[in-house]
């Protein structure tokens, strides 16, 4: 089974076809959507200027950007980040556009479009003619935007991945760990600012077993 990945990019416009570039590429691989730790993030230096209305969104300025590096340097790590999974985005024909462009511009190997999933048109086939925005989905499902006060590519991976398990009306398994709390490795990942614990053996296998009873069936 192929493992996952939720992408999301922010740009200085609305068509590549247009001129307008990537700015930022966030990916986040899950296993069966559970993060497995790896993560590809990339500040990308356009190489022009940012329309004020893309600032407005995403905050990052032409001199912000000047410092970074261009994608035809990130290309290939980003093309071997993502190779062979299953790419999950909101919106995907916005995403593909650019990704696509800036990859074709370079001679790189394109994204194979069967392994894209949109998740926009699951949710317009779940909910017909209301809004199914990244944000109105967020509260739709009650998941928390308290930390989104602009368009951040790698913030938005991780609530597309919460948005996304609702859309599937699947539910993270959720295991008691207060018996053993004291005797657990308790971590900071500083890019969520979450703490992740580091659960038994047994509780593991508990966790494989339900996601192939309960979860396989609606994942693929």
């Amino acid at each position: 089974m192929m493992n996952e990945v939720f992408l999301d990019t922010e740009t200085t416009g609305l068509s590549f076809r247009e001129g307008h570039k990537i700015v930022e590429i966030a990916c986040i691989e899950t296993k069966e959507l559970i993060p497995t730790g790896k993560v590809f993030h990339k500040l990308i230096n356009p190489k022009r200027d940012v329309p004020d209305a893309a600032f407005k969104i995403h905050g990052f300025s032409r001199e912000f950007l000047s410092d970074k590096e261009t994608f035809d340097v990130v290309a290939d790590d980003f093309i071997k980040f993502v190779k062979g999974k299953k790419i999950i985005i909101h919106n995907a024909p916005f995403d593909l556009g650019f990704l696509n462009g800036e990859l074709n511009a370079i001679k790189k190997e394109l994204i194979d479009n069967d392994l894209v999933v949109d998740s926009l048109e699951i949710a317009r086939n779940k909910f017909p003619g209301t809004s199914n925005s990244l944000d109105a989905l967020c509260k739709k499902f009650n998941i928390d935007l308290s930390k989104r006060f602009k368009h951040n590519a790698l913030l938005d991976c991780e609530l597309l991945r919460e948005v996304y398990i609702n859309l599937l009306d699947a539910k993270e398994p959720k295991f008691n760990l207060s018996s053993n709390a004291s005797k657990r490795n308790i971590e900071k990942k500083n890019e969520y600012n979450k703490e992740i614990v580091k659960i038994s053996e047994d509780e593991i296998n508990m966790h494989k077993e339900f996601l192939k009873k309960e979860l396989k069936k609606n994942f693929y």
